[in-house]
């Protein structure tokens, strides 16, 4: 019995896996470069990607079907015929070679961003490195490397702020940079940034590629690279770090690996709150496949799905478990967000933030602010039409419930959804089907923009 794919299938214009007409289930799929994958789990075969060109084979064996222990309608590589799959060094130099265009054109839009931030700075009188290391949340990262937590700030108006609101990934590992090279732990973190946000690159791309294929993929990457707040994935922030491990969790989410997914998540736990974004696209999925083979009177697979739903919520859970021992309160972390202003109240002080801009002499910010709320929730919707798989929908849909329902400082919220990858899926697929000579226009213009753009906000007054 066929199992309904987790979203629609082969639409016009995408790039993902399909079947020959009039094959039957056992029958291996076709990309459209003329590669064959097999259905994702099929029985006696691992999930390891491999490969295999037309002239090779074009059947995969008669027991291979759709199994319930993955995202079906999601297929992937796996050893055709009962080829043994490759070494590992093997297959991470070929998916490299595969990704280059995407990590190449991603660097060239951020180092565009970079040089555009310094050329602006003599002008300013402030330096690039400074501006992306050495202030505002970069502070507090580089302070919690050096000293470990402890710090408070104590605030007019009775607000205390204190570096327990930073969860703990990035400064352990400036830390540890700082430990191995002489590098102080601001400059630590640009380097971090730097390999984690080239890292989370080829996760967007492997991700996009999947399931719309190549060039949806490299859009993808670009487009996540030139977003008007693209310039944060340069700072020693932990949004590079975080959307890396995000996106691969997920792209683990989607080929099955569950194992993997359910790590990736733990650790995404412990770099931002917003990690139980990636917890939640772990365990709805993992409900949906246990449920849909119960339905079609499949053995559920529970040894292969339950390490990733266990492992899932630890980063996050350990870090908050923490915080509640360190305060000494069940919602000392809740408590120490408070400190900050941040809680959540369901969008009642965002909405109200606009509102009184739309109704005083501030009112064309207010009209901008709401035409981008507008834009997302139009994107996200587009998303849904096109049929992303469910992983994607759940992590997108609690990057951008978390950062629209929140209360504090309004001016971070651009930062807050840029995890939110996916939500640029519908516009890079539409890239994707405009020839070369017309997408590398659009791209260079959207790309000129983010560089523009990214130096005008990090020279203003407020943090991002």
């Amino acid at each position: 019995m066929r199992s309904r794919p987790w979203g629609r299938g082969n639409q016009l214009g995408t790039n993902e896996p399909r079947r020959y007409q009039g094959a039957s289930e056992s029958t291996a799929y076709a990309n459209p470069d003329g590669t064959h994958v097999a259905p994702l789990t099929s029985p006696g075969w691992d999930n390891r990607s491999v490969t295999v060109r037309a002239s090779s084979v074009s059947r995969a064996p008669a027991s291979a079907g759709i199994s319930g222990d993955g995202p079906t309608g999601i297929s992937v590589g796996v050893p055709v015929g009962g080829r043994p799959a490759r070494p590992l060094a093997v297959r991470v130099r070929a998916a490299l070679r595969r990704a280059a265009p995407a990590l190449l054109l991603y660097a060239a839009v951020r180092v565009l961003g970079v040089v555009a931030l310094a050329l602006w700075g003599p002008a300013d009188g402030k330096e690039a490195r400074h501006l992306l290391s050495a202030r505002w949340d970069s502070i507090w990262y580089a302070r919690i490397a050096e000293q470990g937590y402890g710090y408070t700030l104590q605030l007019a108006g009775g607000k205390v702020h204190s570096d327990l609101a930073f969860f703990p990934l990035l400064p352990w590992l400036e830390r540890s940079l700082s430990a191995i090279f002489p590098l102080s732990a601001g400059d630590a973190g640009l380097v971090v940034s730097a390999v984690a946000s080239l890292a989370a690159a080829w996760g967007i791309f492997a991700v996009g590629a999947l399931r719309y294929g190549r060039r949806a993929g490299v859009a993808l990457a670009v487009l996540w690279a030139a977003l008007p707040v693209g310039v944060v994935e340069s700072m020693a922030y932990s949004e590079s770090l975080f959307t890396a491990l995000a996106a691969w969790g997920l792209y683990c989410v989607l080929t099955g690996r569950w194992a993997w997914a359910g790590a990736l998540a733990a650790l995404a736990g412990l770099t931002r709150p917003v990690g139980a974004a990636v917890v939640a696209a772990v365990w709805l999925t993992a409900a949906v496949v246990l449920v849909r083979a119960r339905r079609r009177g499949e053995a559920p697979p529970f040894g292969r799905v339950l390490p990733g739903v266990v492992l899932a919520p630890l980063g996050w859970l350990a870090y908050v478990a923490w915080v509640g021992v360190r305060t000494g309160s069940v919602t000392g972390y809740l408590d120490v967000q408070g400190g900050w202003g941040n809680g959540f109240d369901g969008g009642l002080a965002f909405g109200s933030f606009i509102w009184e801009r739309l109704t005083g002499p501030a009112w064309p910010a207010g009209v901008a602010l709401l035409l981008g709320v507008a834009l997302v929730i139009r994107l996200y919707l587009a998303g849904v039409r096109q049929g992303q798989p469910l992983p994607l929908l759940v992590y997108t849909g609690t990057v951008l419930l978390l950062a629209l329902t929140a209360k504090g400082y309004f001016g971070s919220k651009p930062r807050l959804m840029l995890p939110a990858f996916p939500l640029l899926l519908p516009l890079a697929v539409a890239l994707a089907r405009l020839r070369t000579v017309r997408a590398v226009p659009v791209m260079t213009a959207v790309a000129l923009a983010s560089a523009a753009y990214g130096a005008f906000w990090l020279h203003g007054s407020g943090p991002p």
